[in-house]
């Protein structure tokens, strides 16, 4: 074997007594065509002979083990199965036991033609993301088309001191395979060698008829197996549609005990933290703002752009955080650090906060999940400040304002760092503000066209078009801009395959004005047009604005069996003005055409001005977000923003042309319409 030497990430021996043992005959055995594996194959399938996984954990160790044996009869598969990288992360090996394949009827070792090197995986450093995890490359050489592959390793991971939670903690959650592969057999095994109990809940599977079975939930005592085993299997349900099944496995506990183990690591921090003695220039700086409000947006923003936020994968794999002193001399430190460090300055200014857990990426499955503090992934700040929750992340940067025009971060389930908790859920929101609040006004006189959009963002908008004018160049935010309007003035249907910039000659973008403390930001883009009008086939000239942004496409197309439609968009505010020096259709029905929806996750109006020469619409949308929609209220929902995409998101007016064949022509249409 072409390779390094072997070293602690990874191994080439047997496996464990607890993995399975496999002879070469057995292997030979088990790789039989069927009737069921042609199938597979005549359909152009590269097909799994079998697949035995198992996972085994203690109170020393988790360890995962998998042999399997798959053909090569697909190019794609044959170049990922010739290269692969495994990462490991401190103190956990990747041991291979065999790499084979079965050519021909005859069973070759591949060990000897494969080429095995040990990288350094830091290729987020620069992200301040610090791991000392290790990327095993593994090369094997001349595998060919129509070989079967059959490779058996192990992942072993021992506790160290770091790794207390996990040495107290389980937390495993075993997804159903891919619905690519048809398997000819198909075993998994989680073993239990804890001292404690296992509890295992069986999620999203279905019955015959694909509907969703009621959570199944088991426990496993030290020494006993969980064991599925199929065979001519082909994991069915709906990838497009469906959540995967799954089976969470958790260290039997409940949320009061887990908080109750958790809350005392972080108290001992807080009772040696004195923000005086480790922070006399803060302390200074704190004293002298006499303003509440500007006291606690000072604080968070000196935490958030003060100091550096480095995530390092090992230390997060516990909950034990940094001394904020530390924190606070070395100017660094992971989610835990900089909250703990928020929270003690919040403690000295008197305004009452506490550390949070939650997990976005995962924030729908936590409530279907057993108790674990494993589920959560994150720490930041709840503060509770003149009647109202917010929420604070530390770990964010170029935030501004007054907390409550601050950024709105989006999830529903945390876990708050005090005794006797339960898993808490917020409280749906409204904002106070609109996050998009713009004006629009578009003339047009003697062919030729005058277009200002006046646009302010707030809140989160504003944190996101603050940063985007400050990261993107000039001429790309104009050409954004253009592009957008090539499509809201329907440009797109009469004069397709123009250079956009031949349309919006002299466009030009500035910023008006940005207000930190309200977190405002305002701008202004101004073009001047020619031929301004959309012209049908029919030598029909419009004058349009439809803003297509305001049409929610997500939740009219949302089709999800499982997750319900997550609803979290923004309060918008739009007034849109077209006039021209031409006679117009007043009478005209989508011209004159107004909505009000008052549904139970939001408000909204459009209400339309029309004169002689010109139109106005003013949207009006308020929704209720940070909540799921149910199944049984999302139809009527669907329907609403249906109902929304039907010509009330903008205006268009008509244009009645000078003349008399003209007028005729005009009043011919009125009465078929």
């Amino acid at each position: 074997m072409e390779n390094t030497i072997e070293t602690e990430s990874y191994k080439i021996q047997k496996p464990e007594n607890w993995a399975s043992i496999i002879n070469d005959d057995q292997l030979i055995g088990y790789i039989k065509e069927s009737d069921f594996s042609n199938k597979q194959v005549d359909e152009g399938r590269d097909f799994c002979y079998f697949l035995d996984k198992i996972y085994y954990t203690s109170d020393t160790e988790n360890s995962e083990y998998a042999c399997v044996a798959y053909t090569l009869n697909e190019p794609s598969n044959l170049e990922s199965a010739s290269v692969k990288d495994v990462v490991v992360e401190e103190n956990e090996t990747f041991i291979i036991h065999r790499i084979s394949v079965l050519r021909d009827g005859v069973l070759i070792d591949k060990i000897p033609d494969t080429k095995i090197k040990v990288l350094d995986n830091e290729n987020q450093s620069e992200g301040g993301v610090l791991s000392s995890t290790k990327k095993i490359n593994i090369t094997i050489k001349d595998l060919r088309l129509y070989d079967i592959l059959i490779a058996e390793d192990s992942r072993v991971k021992v506790f160290t001191d770091r790794d207390f939670l996990r040495k107290e903690y389980l937390k495993y959650v075993y997804v159903t395979p891919s619905t690519y592969w048809a398997y000819g057999n198909y075993k998994f095994t989680f073993i239990n060698d804890r001292k404690a109990p296992i509890a295992y809940k069986k999620t999203f599977y279905r019955d015959d008829a694909g509907n969703v079975l009621e959570p199944e939930i088991n426990y496993l005592k030290k020494g006993e197996r969980f064991v599925i085993e199929k065979e001519n299997y082909i994991n069915s349900f709906d990838i497009n549609r469906e959540i995967a099944p799954y089976i969470d496995f958790a260290t039997d506990s409940n949320w009061t005990d887990l908080s109750n183990y958790i809350s005392p690591l972080y108290d001992e921090i807080y009772s040696n933290a004195s923000l005086k003695e480790f922070a006399p220039k803060l302390v200074e700086k704190l004293d002298a703002i006499s303003d509440k409000d500007e006291q606690l947006r000072f604080a968070i923003e000196y935490v958030q752009n003060h100091v550096n936020y480095i995530f390092n994968a090992d230390e997060m794999n516990g909950h034990k955080p940094q001394e904020p002193a530390i924190t606070y001399e070395n100017k660094q430190g992971d989610c835990k650090a900089k909250s703990v460090l928020l929270k003690v300055v919040l403690d000295y200014i008197n305004i009452d906060s506490s550390v949070v857990l939650v997990n976005f990426n995962s924030d729908h499955y936590i409530k279907h999940y057993l108790p674990s503090l494993l589920t959560f992934n994150h720490v930041i700040v709840k503060i509770n400040y003149k009647d109202e929750t917010y929420f604070i992340d530390a770990t964010a940067r170029d935030e501004f304002g007054l907390i409550e025009n601050r950024c709105f971060i989006y999830f529903m389930h945390y876990l708050e760092v005090k005794p006797n908790q339960q898993l808490q859920i917020r409280k749906p929101h409204r904002f106070s503000y609109y996050g998009i609040n713009e004006k629009v006004d578009f003339s047009a006189q003697n062919d030729q066209g005058q277009l200002k959009l006046t646009t302010t963002y707030k809140g989160n908008r504003a944190n996101y078009m603050r940063k985007y004018f400050k990261n993107t160049n000039k001429r790309e935010i104009i050409d954004s801009w253009n592009n957008f309007l090539f499509y809201t003035l329907n440009y797109s249907s009469d004069r397709n395959g123009t250079d956009i910039r031949t349309i919006f000659k002299d466009a030009a973008i500035e910023i008006v004005s940005d207000d930190k403390m309200l977190n405002e930001f305002t701008i202004q883009y101004n073009s001047s047009i020619e031929n301004p009008y959309f012209t049908d086939d029919q030598k029909n000239r419009f004058l349009m604005y439809f803003d297509r942004n305001v049409v929610k496409n997500n939740a009219r197309d949302f089709m999800h069996t499982d997750v319900p439609f997550w609803h979290n968009f923004d309060n918008e505010k739009y007034e849109i003005n077209l006039h021209t020096d031409q006679k117009i259709d007043t009478e005209e029905k989508f011209t004159r055409q107004e909505s009000s929806i008052s549904n139970p996750y939001f408000d909204y109006t459009s209400r339309k001005k029309v004169t002689k020469n010109s139109a106005s619409i003013f949207v009006d949308f308020k929704p209720l977000v940070n909540l799921e929609i149910p199944a049984a209220d999302f139809e009527k929902f669907r329907t609403d923003h249906h109902t929304i995409a039907d010509s009330n998101f903008g205006v268009g007016i008509d244009i009645i042309e000078q003349g008399l064949l003209n007028l005729i022509k005009f009043n011919f249409k009125k009465r078929l319409k």
